[in-house]
């Protein structure tokens, strides 16, 4: 390991040579070539498939030759905009096969979000499909790409693989006029002539494996670019340690790959241990809510990893759903995404765990690779909310915000920032390494900066109390977003809540709280007091809401994050300067709660 922390610049297994593809296939080949490596359900319910690591193989290396034949070289950017069906994992392992680097996009994103990450990494191929299927309706996903691709003329090929039946050439526009950009991908593949198999291109411990985009604070985009090396022995290691996975076990990470957690737990870490997990195209609630335990049923999943707000969500609809259903193949379930309260952790160990599954509260960063605050099976006694311990070799502090010194009590809190580099970590953002010292370690020199609020309790637990500017400061005092949220869903009829801060005369913050009661559940004024009541008596009167604003859902992104930027400004009014938009899974949960801030302002 070689670190320099005043330039951000960090290089493990220097000398080696690996390939990712090679690591997650060849290599399982011998022994493994049968078992199961996905087991894939479309969004329709009838739609399933099964591939093993031969399967996988074979697509993989077919797609490697494709992609050669198409100009795809070592070193070139592939942007890859697909749904998720088994094509997706297999062009990441395909361009890794041949040392190009994948920035998978998420299928959800619109024509300028894609194209900003199109130009972002110089992409001379985007991969796309036809369609996709969401909820039962038809995804045209191909016309997003035509839209992004009309603003990128660095574009050279868009390669389209059918799946959605679309029975017209992959052409652009309405009429479907020719394109000569697209091409079909079993067009290609069927014109390769000799052997189908590609060797695997040796790489460097530090070439990037690939680049995945997260928005900052600004909204701008960054790129954060992992590498071959270290990124893979961490997803490994964490993989298979946090979940305690077993040979014959199945493991579901319900994230999709547009996200890291898809990368890491869907993708690189499961492959790479050799095995076996679920990928699922469609939404938890269709065609109906009980969706994601009849497929824990039907695959005996033992391993379940989700997100706070998919438990919330399934938590509002009741525990019947999670009782139709056979899940006591269930050993282990995980959260990840953001910190999860205590009532849902006890709404999911009581339903989903049966009062026996342990939960791993994974805290963890896009930047970071893979986990770095979890607890382990069987390792110490778990705490409703808290993350826990750090992961080997992981070295955290919690810095006070004013001094900049390391906390000393007991659940003071603070910044959590990490001292010592770890193999997982992002390298830099792509074109931008001023932009990545700025952004991580500026903040805390010689340390790296996470953004998030932490403190750590008597007994050495880390909780996680959410980023620190989602702190409000009412009359001089700051309160944290996660408490009083968490205060709020202590109400039985309250399935999720969001708080920010927005101006107020007097207070110069108030407090905003969107509400999602549970389903059926009347939103009267009564029960907006019966709320307000209830944080003042969990937390004081300094806590007292100033405006609740009924939520049938809330804007998040599809690995489910709350999109806090928007609710700031739909609180304060300004709706007219929401920014970039196109991160958000349904954009018309954001209209509704528009429409619904209107009406209330003109109430008032």
């Amino acid at each position: 390991m070689k670190t320099d922390t005043k330039e951000a610049r960090f290089h493990w297994y220097e000398v080696g040579k690996l390939n990712a593809s090679y690591n997650c296939l060849d290599r399982h080949m011998e022994h493994l070539k049968d078992k199961v490596a996905y087991y894939w359900e479309g969004d329709d319910p009838t739609h399933r498939q099964v591939l093993t690591y031969s399967d996988l193989y074979d697509q993989v290396n077919q797609t490697a030759a494709v992609l050669k034949s198409l100009g795809v070289n070592k070193g070139d950017r592939v942007i890859i905009y697909l749904p998720m069906i088994p094509q997706l994992p297999v062009t990441m392992l395909a361009c890794a096969r041949i040392g190009a680097v994948h920035s998978v996009v998420f299928a959800g994103f619109s024509a300028e979000a894609l194209a900003n990450r199109i130009e972002n990494c110089e992409s001379k191929l985007v991969i796309t499909v036809d369609g996709g299927f969401r909820a039962g309706k038809m995804i045209p996903l191909k016309k997003t790409v035509d839209q992004a691709v009309s603003h990128t003329p660095g574009v050279e090929t868009v390669l389209v693989f059918k799946y959605a039946g679309l029975k017209n050439p992959p052409g652009r526009g309405p009429d479907q006029e020719p394109d000569e950009k697209a091409v079909w991908f079993h067009e290609v593949a069927d014109g390769i002539e000799g052997a189908s198999e590609v060797a695997p291109e040796p790489m460097d411990a530090e070439d990037p494996l690939f680049i995945l985009y997260t928005s900052g604070s600004t909204g701008k985009p960054k790129g954060v670019v992992h590498t071959h090396g270290g990124y893979l022995v961490y997803a490994a290691m964490t993989t298979q340690l946090v979940f305690d996975l077993k040979p014959e076990e199945v493991l579901w990470c319900t994230a999709d790959i547009g996200w890291v957690t898809g990368h890491t737990y869907a993708v690189y870490g499961p492959l790479i241990n050799g095995n076996t997990g679920v990928l699922f195209e469609g939404v938890p609630g269709y065609p109906a809510y009980d969706r994601y335990w009849e497929i824990v049923a039907r695959y005996g999943v033992n391993k379940f990893y989700t997100a706070p707000t998919v438990i919330r969500a399934m938590a509002k609809e009741g525990e019947a759903m999670v009782q139709k259903h056979d899940i006591s193949s269930l050993k282990l379930l995980g959260s990840v995404g953001e910190p999860i309260n205590p009532e849902a952790w006890r709404w999911y160990y009581h339903y989903v765990g049966r009062d026996w599954c342990p939960i791993m509260d994974t805290w963890w960063q896009t930047e970071t690779g893979g986990h770095m605050l979890t607890p382990l099976p069987g390792v110490a006694s778990i705490k409703p909310g808290s993350c826990a311990f750090p992961f080997f070799g992981i070295d955290p502090v919690i810095l006070d915000p004013n001094t900049g010194e390391e906390t000393r009590y007991p659940d003071q809190e603070g910044v959590l920032c990490i001292r010592k580099p770890w193999p997982g970590m992002a390298r830099t953002i792509y074109k931008d390494h001023e932009r990545f010292k700025e952004t991580y370690f500026s903040r805390a020199p010689g340390m790296y900066f996470t953004g998030d609020g932490a403190k750590k309790d008597e007994d050495g637990y880390f909780w996680i109390t959410g980023r620190i500017d989602d702190v409000i400061n009412v009359s001089g005092h700051r309160m944290g977003t996660a408490e009083i949220e968490s205060a709020l869903v202590l109400h039985d009829q309250v399935a999720e809540a969001a708080v920010v801060g927005f101006p107020h005369p007097v207070k110069g913050q108030g407090i905003y709280a969107f509400v999602t009661p549970n389903t059926g559940v009347e939103k009267s004024d009564a029960f907006k007091k019966e709320l307000i009541q209830l944080v003042r008596s969990e937390i004081g009167p300094i806590a007292t809401i100033d405006q609740i604003q009924w939520a049938d859902a809330l804007p998040k992104t599809r690995s489910g994050k709350i999109l806090r930027r928007l609710l700031h400004k739909i609180a304060a009014g300004t709706m007219d300067e929401l920014g970039d938009t196109s991160t958000i899974a349904d954009p018309q949960v954001l209209e509704q709660l528009i429409k619904d801030r209107l009406n209330m302002g003109e109430r008032r």
